[in-house]
């Protein structure tokens, strides 16, 4: 029966697009006059939540409110289904610094979306450096070990999506990726078709939102954002004129991706969002972030942490590195609070009473004497 119900998922998914495809061909670009019968409900061939998605991005994603809400622009194109069906229904790359929430936005979409952070087609395209590898994306040639199968690393199910949701794909750090690699995903972004190199198969992306994550124009976006003086920062008036800085930011990542890639390729990537440095006055949000998602696997055990304000500054202070952005504090909380509260959980300080049944066991953790300690509050769920 569960192979039944995709056939049939996938049956109606199939006639959705092709209906779409119709549409697109027998509308007339004639203005519309006045209707003299109602008009009816829209259709639409996806039923995800918008607000939820925008309250996980905005609740997981700190200081990149400008990309959020460029994201929140394209799912909603994407959410009324008037994009064009003969092709990706957006290829969208994320630009900017490391540890900056690039990939994580995919991974908060994909938990909003489905119910899990890792239902989304990810492509590491720096494992793709050489140019051989560009077998990996479209099969093996003609005369070659496996070119009959067409094997990739490309995952169709969740390129394709389910029967009213959209599709994930992620190519991750795609300026690491061999040129031979990069061009092949052209047809791709054109007309959402890719046919591998035996032509016996073809993956449809027609159904898919399309990322990418890229970390070029890095080094001189941070030279963006630092304080100018003297003739250098004369000079930077003069070259930049009064542009915003926005304008300014995507002037460098355009420059950065031209210099790589081939303005063709460019030219097909629908939308280019750059990503900001992470300030040092977002950490304690960030902070907050890192312990929910701690939280989440203390659940498991029956056990609930919250910190005062004095170890979240801590954390926060001991946590900030510019060049590494979120992954700086991973680190902190890590070595700081996690790895003290293993400690704890163990034994060290001989205090710790483990939960029965359904007893919540609630912590708190205290910055004093230059380390952070623990104290237990029960409470029955």
């Amino acid at each position: 029966m569960p192979f039944l119900t995709d056939q049939m998922n996938d049956r109606q998914r199939q006639d959705k697009l092709a209906a779409a495809l119709s549409d697109e061909n027998s509308g007339t670009t004639a203005p519309i006059g006045d209707r003299s019968s109602p008009v009816p409900a829209l259709a639409s061939r996806f039923s995800f939540d918008l607000q939820r998605i925008e309250d996980e991005l905005r609740t997981s994603i700190i200081g990149q409110d400008e990309a959020i809400e460029q994201v929140l622009e394209i799912l909603k194109v994407v959410r009324v289904d008037i994009g064009d069906p003969r092709k990706p229904l957006a290829s969208v790359l994320f630009c900017g610094p490391t540890g900056v929430g690039k990939t994580e936005t995919v991974r908060t979409i994909a938990r909003a979306m489905y119910g899990d952070a890792d239902a989304f087609c990810r492509v590491d395209m720096n494992t793709l450096s050489q140019e051989h590898y560009a077998a990996a994306i479209t099969g093996a040639p003609p005369g070659y070990v496996g070119s009959k199968e067409g094997t990739t690393i490309l995952d169709q199910e969740k390129i394709e999506g389910t029967r009213n949701l959209p599709g994930l794909v992620l190519f991750d750090e795609l300026e690491k990726a061999s040129n031979e690699v990069v061009l092949a995903l052209m047809n791709v972004f054109d007309n959402g078709l890719l046919t591998v190199a035996s032509g016996e198969r073809t993956y449809s992306f027609r159904n898919s939102l399309i990322f990418m994550s890229s970390n070029l124009g890095a080094r001189d976006l941070m030279m963006l954002d630092e304080k100018a003086t003297g003739f250098r920062a004369l000079l930077s008036q003069m070259s930049q004129g009064r542009k915003k800085r926005s304008e300014r930011a995507h002037d460098i990542v355009m420059s950065a991706l031209l210099e790589r890639f081939p303005p063709e390729l460019v030219n097909r990537i629908d939308h280019i969002d750059t990503f900001n440095w992470i300030d040092s006055s977002k950490m304690p949000d960030l902070v907050d972030v890192e312990l929910q998602r701690l939280n989440r696997r203390l659940k498991k055990h029956g056990l609930w942490l919250d910190i005062s304000s004095e170890v979240r500054d801590f954390i926060a202070l001991k946590g900030y590195d510019k060049r590494f952005g979120a992954r700086g504090l991973r680190r902190s909380m890590r070595r700081y609070l996690e790895f003290p509260l293993a400690g704890y959980l163990l034994g060290d300080q001989g205090d710790f009473a483990p939960p029965e049944g359904n007893e919540i066991v609630k912590l708190f953790a205290q910055y004093r004497n230059d380390a952070v300690s623990f104290q237990q509050m029960s409470e029955k769920e």
